[in-house]
């Protein structure tokens, strides 16, 4: 079966809003879900499960998960329009990082972070790639550090 992480867990201060939120975004699949005695929603993303449960929790500020998707500017488009990027935690919603990987920072209703990857700036549209600005403009990085690959190989 090999090793990977098969779900992540975040609170949703309202579930039926998160659930919209996921299943816009990212195609989401609502999954029957036990009966944990509160509101919980199970959903399939690709072959892992994100699991969503209401709380009045307050996430912090760069603890995150990252969904990878292979065309992000349908992701950035229903983001815009529902005013979810977050600019604040890695100081810009687009960066670049080494490798040609492009990231995407959204707040879901709950304010929990993610982090949305897919390969390839020059796939992006003029519009996205004004808006995109590399880690390293923010933080200087040795050529090491520029070596560094996102996705472990399969």
């Amino acid at each position: 079966m090999g090793l990977r992480i098969n779900h992540v867990s975040v609170n949703a201060t309202d579930l039926r809003e998160s659930v919209a939120f996921y299943v816009e975004l990212f195609g989401a699949e609502p999954l029957t879900t036990p009966n944990f005695g509160l509101p919980v929603q199970w959903l399939a993303l690709g072959r892992t499960q994100l699991h969503l449960f209401e709380r009045e929790l307050h996430p912090t500020s760069h603890h995150h998960f990252g969904i990878t998707v292979d065309d992000l500017e349908p992701v950035y488009r229903a983001a815009q329009a529902r005013g979810a990027f977050d600019d604040q935690a890695f100081s810009n919603h687009l960066v670049e990082l080494p490798g040609d990987v492009v990231q995407l920072y959204l707040r879901d209703p709950a304010g929990n972070l993610l982090e949305v990857d897919a390969a390839g700036v020059d796939r992006l549209p003029e519009d996205l790639r004004a808006e995109l600005k590399q880690l390293w403009d923010f933080h200087p990085h040795t050529d090491e550090q520029l070596s560094a690959r996102l996705f472990v190989p399969e």
